[in-house]
């Protein structure tokens, strides 16, 4: 029981530690991109076509697979 006990407390200061790492990082904000066109399919090219635009990255996402440039708020 002790053990158990002593596990999930273990776990659960992991999984804080780790939530307090994310947050010190810095906030993103995200745009959709106005230059990329039709369906996002790679990270990659979505990022270069943000980068012409100036952010710092960029990602596909949702159903509609769209591009969403990202920066440091």
């Amino acid at each position: 029981m002790d053990k158990a006990r002593f596990g999930f407390f273990f776990m659960l200061l992991i999984l804080l530690a780790s939530q307090m790492m994310v947050e010190t990082e810095g906030r993103h904000c995200e745009s959709k991109s106005h230059r990329f066109k039709g369906m996002c399919l790679s990270d990659r090219n979505c990022a270069s076509v943000c980068h012409v635009e100036g952010f710092t990255g960029g990602n596909c996402r949702g159903f509609r697979r769209r591009c969403f440039c990202t920066r440091h708020c």
